[in-house]
């Protein structure tokens, strides 16, 4: 009990905490069409999501050492695309106004864990890029969402084998579960309710990647996009 109270405490320091059942009526929003009967609740605005992320951005320059020159950033597809576009735009912009000198590259890796509504606990790395370029490096991983914790703690065993001089990962989501093996990334956008959770960048195979907020699937939309 007071190790799970120290979690969360930790937790709730480096985050927004969205509480269990809390959610917006998806009428209130601007939402597809083609999505609009398939969703429970709208969990977190884009609006919120976008202000969140600016502020990630400007935390995580901050935990650079002065003399870091350039950070590589590894951007986990899919569901990562939009979080590290925003989160990459707003560090170019702040660097730009800090007239910080320190340069951004990015990179892509893919990890691939889901099917359906549940983590298979297998995890695939699909079209991975040559890792060698991380030696001495200073790295950040950028995911969308930490939900048992293998896939993020299988891509840190990879970066570890190419030495760079420091890991760091943010995830936009952080899922609070019992499946969960432990592991909390340096930086998080919000702790979430265990709930199949889609939009911004996340899908329910391969669909809601373009809703633009972060919403909750409902039971007549698992059916209805079930493989």
């Amino acid at each position: 009990m007071v190790i799970e109270m120290a979690v969360a405490s930790e937790i709730s320091s480096k985050c927004l905490v969205i509480p269990d059942k809390s959610g917006y009526d998806t009428n209130m929003f601007s939402i597809p069409v083609k999505y609009a009967k398939f969703l429970e609740k709208i969990l977190i605005p884009n609006g919120l999501v976008k202000d969140r992320t600016h502020k990630l951005a400007v935390d995580i320059l901050c935990s650079l050492p002065s003399e870091c020159k350039g950070l590589v950033v590894l951007c986990v597809l899919k569901g990562g695309y939009k979080f590290c576009s925003e989160l990459v735009d707003a560090m170019e912009n702040y660097i730009c106004s800090s007239e910080i000198s320190m340069t951004i590259k990015v990179e892509f890796i893919r990890l691939k864990s889901y099917h359906n509504v549940s983590s298979t606990g297998d995890i695939q790395v699909i079209g991975l890029s040559d890792l060698s370029i991380l030696a001495g490096k200073h790295v950040l991983i950028v995911e969308d969402i930490i939900d048992t914790g293998k896939t993020m703690t299988k891509a840190l065993k990879l970066m570890e084998q190419h030495s760079p001089a420091s890991v760091q990962c943010a995830s936009l989501l952080l899922k609070r579960t019992d499946k969960s093996c432990g592991y909390i990334p340096e930086f998080i956008g919000f702790s979430c309710p265990d709930e199949f959770v889609l939009g911004y960048g996340l899908d329910y195979n391969e669909f809601f990647r373009d809703l633009p907020h972060i919403g909750v699937i409902n039971e007549e939309g698992i059916q209805h996009f079930a493989v």
